[in-house]
């Protein structure tokens, strides 16, 4: 099955794990399986920028990862610091949009210091929107939503129970302004979403691969956007509706592709100074 460039996810979200087990594999300690894991994040980050997916969200580090060893915890604070100081030039380049979703308390300066600094220079950049979930969590998440939420409405004066809806919700969410995760991917064979966007993944494909983070590259990634264009995404429809709305959506871009290209070969027929068959109103 070759890949369709034509039915890309919009977004696609990654639980990045086995980076510790990858070392210990090679005998060597969790931070080299840390630092080898940045080279994965260059791949896919590259690989989906160059395909035209339009947004990437990797989850690196959560809020129960704070429960690591102390030594553990802070080399990984220092790896995020650096590589994010030293890709910033490609970001840019490259045209890539950088933002932080999490909580931003509890961080420490310097690695807060990159994380702002990046998010500001790229923020007019739009090829692809990155987003790193850092010191994140899902449910936390959703219960910080539901305070902003609720200040807002008695801000106001209150609010009425037919004023709350999903789509109201999301605008407290860190992802407000971003389509949901069409795929969410998890490396690592551990089979579970371990309180990763647990609002926005609600109707996201989920695969799971055995292959640990440092080793997934552009053929993973690859195999797994063809999997998910193997899938019927029903959204509660029958898997019939779901092909027969994709007969007539497919009927409806043929008869306008065919209506485009026959007013270009009007106008390119029609004599000068005179104009072309006139646009149907």
């Amino acid at each position: 099955m070759e890949l369709d460039l034509e039915s890309l996810p919009r977004h696609v979200a990654i639980i990045m794990d086995g980076n510790g087990r990858w070392a210990r594999q090679r005998m060597r300690n969790r931070f080299f399986g840390h630092k080898k894991g940045t080279e994965a994040v260059r791949s896919v980050v590259t690989c989906c920028r160059d395909l035209g997916i339009r947004y990437l969200t990797l989850y690196a580090f959560s809020k129960e990862n704070w429960n690591r060893p102390e030594r553990e915890v802070k080399a990984l604070w220092g790896l995020l610091g650096k590589f994010l100081k030293a890709e910033l030039p490609d970001l840019i380049k490259n045209e890539i949009r950088f933002q932080h979703i999490g909580d931003d308390d509890g961080i420490p300066a310097f690695a807060f210091e990159r994380i702002r600094t990046a998010e500001i220079q790229t923020a007019h950049l739009g090829k692809l929107v990155l987003s790193l979930a850092v010191n994140y969590g899902g449910r936390q998440e959703i219960t910080r939503a539901a305070r902003l939420f609720l200040a807002d409405a008695m801000k106001n004066g209150g609010y009425a129970t037919g004023q709350i809806s999903a789509e109201s919700f999301s605008h407290y969410l860190y992802t407000a302004g971003q389509p949901d995760p069409d795929l969410v991917i998890r490396t690592g064979g551990e089979i579970r979403v371990s309180n990763f966007l647990l609002w926005q993944i609600a109707y996201a494909e989920l695969y799971f691969t055995e292959i640990l983070w440092p080793d997934f590259g552009k053929d993973d990634l690859i195999e797994a956007l063809k999997e998910f264009q193997h899938r019927e995404r029903r959204f509660g429809r029958t898997g019939e509706q779901v092909r027969e709305h994709r007969e007539v959506s497919s009927d409806c871009a043929a008869e306008t592709a065919h209506i485009a290209k026959a007013r270009s070969d009007d106008k390119q027929r029609a004599p000068s100074g005179l104009s072309p068959i006139p646009k149907d109103n």
